[in-house]
């Protein structure tokens, strides 16, 4: 091998953040065992980070839209809302707008069903100028597009952690800190500069639950995704866009906290590896090329960064997007509206009487029962009717690199695959995108051993296997008709 490529992509680019924390005092509550309802103050601002991304010429087809919001999950209904009032202020197709969650659940829980709870008044007007505020980014966005090069990297970061661990005591899995377990520490970098190498925008792609903070914590906060923004921000320029990768079965190493310095710890970890490896990063319009040896000591070998062809600087502007459907089956053993009601309504009134004994443990402990049964409710009332969910995702093809989008909330194994078996490209893949449901998908080998993420799947077993073996069908499709494009 004498040339060693720089994956990258040439396209129109613009990004643009807004500011999108929620009043102190709304409804925060995100955790079972939570004992507060409303926020009591903010811990670092929650952003909206908007990335405009169109062909070169734009005449070559429509704009993509990819906007990261420093929320947990948000209804479809509200999603909906907010892609289509971007749709309508900018007229970019609506299929082409994705609305990724970093997944921080110090965001709280932001749903119109919980309106009704102490700082629940504050949700509706919330979510309503959400919808205006996303609009009126991408319309400044619009307007801010320049000629762009990305250049792809790919770092390591040991922060996520395997999160299925068994309790010998209590003979049953938690979730919690695995010791033992496999983590992906992939760590997927793109560096978007403008015609003069001034950096626009980083967009880091890493698979980690964003669960440092938990019931202790009653502050509004990005979690450690705040902190990885602010460090790579300050040393590289521009703005960060984080896209939360396949985490069903990551987190933090140490979560579950109310301390917000161990947050933004962790979130300096990630941030400071991303810049190691954006510190190496080839420049732009370049590849890596053998030049021959030197004679010194002994004969050296030397590599130089060469300018590309105007051949293969045409062959990143390549831009293929596509949306896929997969129907996902549902579990044959899926709660009924009824038993979950049943059972909301038994820990209801048992939470009275522990609050009648002033048992503050127990009380804890009813209010998680109830909130998994609440939250049960919400999944099945928002499920497809039928034998199946109809996932839509979004794949795209933007020069070396291969974008996938995807809803819900995946076990690591669907990106190392998928990063494997199209190992000459760069993968990015972002999760809890469009929508949370049909909540986790989880390996079918997860299945039967009452593990939390199985034990909530609406999905069947062999589902992510499914979906895997559907997308990279398409990708491969997707390549193949590239290549034969590039070949005519």
């Amino acid at each position: 091998m004498k040339v060693v490529k720089t994956p990258q992509s040439r396209c129109g680019a613009a990004v643009v953040r807004g500011d999108i924390t929620p009043p102190i005092g709304i409804y925060h509550r995100m955790w079972g065992a939570a004992l507060h309802d409303r926020a009591t103050g903010v811990h670092r601002p929650l952003e909206a980070t908007l990335l405009w991304l169109e062909p070169l010429p734009p005449a070559l087809g429509d704009p993509q839209i990819l906007l990261g919001l420093d929320h947990c999950i948000l209804d479809a209904q509200e999603l909906h809302s907010i892609r289509n009032a971007i749709h309508e202020a900018t007229g970019v197709p609506y299929a082409n707008i994705l609305v990724s969650m970093s997944h921080t659940h110090g965001a709280g829980w932001m749903s119109r069903t919980r309106s009704d709870l102490p700082g629940g008044e504050l949700l509706a007007p919330y979510l309503d100028q959400l919808a205006v505020q996303m609009a009126d980014l991408a319309c400044r966005a619009r307007s801010k597009v320049v000629p762009a090069t990305i250049v792809y990297g790919q770092g390591r970061c040991d922060l996520a952690s395997h999160r299925d661990y068994f309790d010998d005591q209590g003979d049953r899995f938690v979730c919690g800190f695995n010791p033992k377990g496999q983590a992906d520490d992939t760590l997927m970098l793109a560096q978007i500069t403008d015609a003069s190498g001034t950096s626009l925008a980083t967009v880091v792609n890493y698979a980690c639950h964003p669960t440092t903070l938990a019931w202790d914590n009653t502050l509004i906060s990005p979690d450690w995704v705040g902190a990885m923004r602010e460090v790579i921000e300050e040393q590289n320029g521009g703005l960060c866009l984080f896209l939360q990768g396949a985490s069903g079965d990551l987190g933090p190493r140490e979560g579950f906290v109310g301390d917000t310095s161990i947050a933004d710890r962790n979130g300096r970890k990630v941030g400071f590896a991303a810049l190691s490896t954006l510190a190496t990063l080839a420049p732009s319009g370049t590849e890596y090329r053998y030049c021959g040896p030197v004679l010194s000591g002994t004969a050296i070998g030397t590599w130089k960064h060469q300018a590309l062809s105007d051949e293969a600087l045409n062959r990143q502007t390549l831009w293929r997007w596509k949306e896929l459907l997969v129907e996902l089956p549902y579990r044959h053993d899926l709660p009924t509206i009824e038993q979950t009601t049943s059972q909301r309504e038994h820990w209801l009134a048992e939470e009275s009487i522990a609050r009648a004994a002033n048992d503050e443990m127990r009380i804890r402990d009813c209010r998680a029962e109830v909130e998994q049964r609440t939250r049960q409710l919400t999944r099945l009332y928002n499920l497809v009717p039928g034998r199946s969910y109809p996932l839509r995702l979004r794949i795209g093809i933007m020069g070396d690199a291969v974008w996938i989008f995807v809803p819900g909330e995946l076990y690591q194994v669907f990106q190392l695959t998928l990063r494997e078996r199209f190992s000459e490209h760069p993968v990015f893949v972002a999760t809890l995108t469009n929508d949370w449901q049909p909540g986790y998908i989880p390996p079918a080998s997860t299945y039967g051993y009452a593990i939390y993420q199985e034990v909530i799947a609406a999905t069947s077993p062999g589902s992510l296997e499914l979906l895997i073996e559907a997308i990279a069908r398409e990708v491969k499709s997707m390549i193949r008709g590239i290549q034969e494009f590039i070949a005519t």
